[in-house]
């Protein structure tokens, strides 16, 4: 059985999302060493934050953490301007990692604006409702 957020398309993207930057950063050396660590730090955080976001139980926590993965989406997409702005990153290449982060972000904005049913269910885990929470 899957976990909720897996479920999710936004989770699913981002996950692809998070592998085109690992591809990226394999190309980047020297001295884009920072630019290439806060892109694999800031891409990785989007789906972390959606699944935890996901298994938290009351709206507003489940709300903080999705724009908290929003707002690494937009940070992805502000390290990518800086790497294109020093052609570090292709024209081509950017497109296709804004392409990918700007429907994160819209669908991060109205999972955070609504609930949504697709979360997570203790229940789910063998009756351990009572333990953590």
């Amino acid at each position: 059985m899957p976990f909720g957020h897996e479920q999710l398309d936004v989770y699913r993207l981002s996950i692809q999302y998070v592998a085109w930057a690992y591809r990226l950063a394999k190309r980047l050396q020297g001295a884009d060493r920072h630019a290439r660590d806060q892109l694999l730090r800031a891409s990785q955080s989007i789906p972390l934050n959606i699944a935890e976001g996901n298994g938290k139980g009351t709206d507003s926590d489940r709300r903080r953490f999705f724009e908290i993965a929003r707002g690494s989406a937009l940070e992805c997409s502000a390290i990518q301007d800086c790497l294109a702005a020093c052609e570090m990153l292709t024209p081509d290449d950017s497109e296709e990692g804004k392409t990918m982060l700007v429907r994160i972000v819209s669908m991060l904005t109205m999972l955070a604006r609504h609930e949504h049913g697709v979360r997570e269910d203790c229940g789910a885990y063998g009756g351990l409702e009572g333990i953590g929470g």
